[in-house]
């Protein structure tokens, strides 16, 4: 298989999404990926980051995790966005970063890689898909291949959400972590993410 680079970028408040995104490493990796795992940075107030106790060990524990870069998004073939719904919403915080791009985007390098995206909410379709969605929005600007999961493989039937992986935690105070059938969607759209890359990259390279 052709070699390619996946970056997974993410925001995470209180770990369930930073628990996607690398699970979704682990199926890149094991697609033959290289792969860097990138948080954004974190723009709530300090305050309100201290009053959940939760949010606040997540920052804590996970404060070496890289920051993300635009240099991830130039070196990555494939990228796969995560993050929280808020409102139907991608998190600001995500919505910060994408911001930034576009010194890459007037360049066309953002041009022609593959997207996929994956989120948590606290309910049962408290916005996942519309999220989802709205990450694809920036990625048609780019002009980006968008990949799905779909329904191409027995676990989307039985956790699947076709837009991409999405879970939901519960209310807070009562959440719950990704199940495994969850973990496997997300390595498996990783996966797929990654094998469309390479055949992408393959079918370029032989032109």
């Amino acid at each position: 298989m052709e070699s390619v680079n996946v970056a997974i970028i993410y925001y995470s408040a209180t770990g369930h999404v930073h628990t996607l995104a690398h699970a979704a490493a682990e199926g890149a990796e094991k697609a033959g990926a290289a792969v860097r795992v990138r948080r954004v940075a974190e723009t709530a107030p300090a305050q309100a980051v201290a009053a959940n106790p939760a949010w606040a060990r997540y920052r804590e524990e996970h404060a070496d995790i890289p920051e993300a870069g635009l240099d991830d998004l130039d070196w990555a073939d494939a990228v796969l966005l995560g993050t929280p719904t808020r409102f139907g919403n991608p998190a600001s915080q995500l919505r910060a970063f994408l911001d930034t791009t576009g010194p890459l985007w007037v360049q066309g390098k953002l041009a022609g890689k593959v997207y996929s995206a994956f989120t948590v909410s606290n309910t049962l379709h408290g916005g996942q898909e519309s999220t989802i969605l709205a990450l694809s929005n920036t990625f048609y600007h780019w002009g980006g291949i968008i990949v799905p999961p779909g329904y191409t493989d027995p676990i989307q039937f039985q956790v699947g959400n076709p837009y991409g992986v999405s879970h939901v935690a519960g209310a807070p105070g009562q959440q719950t972590a990704p199940s495994q059938e969850t973990l496997q969607a997300a390595r498996y759209q990783a996966q797929r993410v990654t094998d469309t890359a390479a055949a992408l990259k393959k079918g370029r390279a032989a032109r």
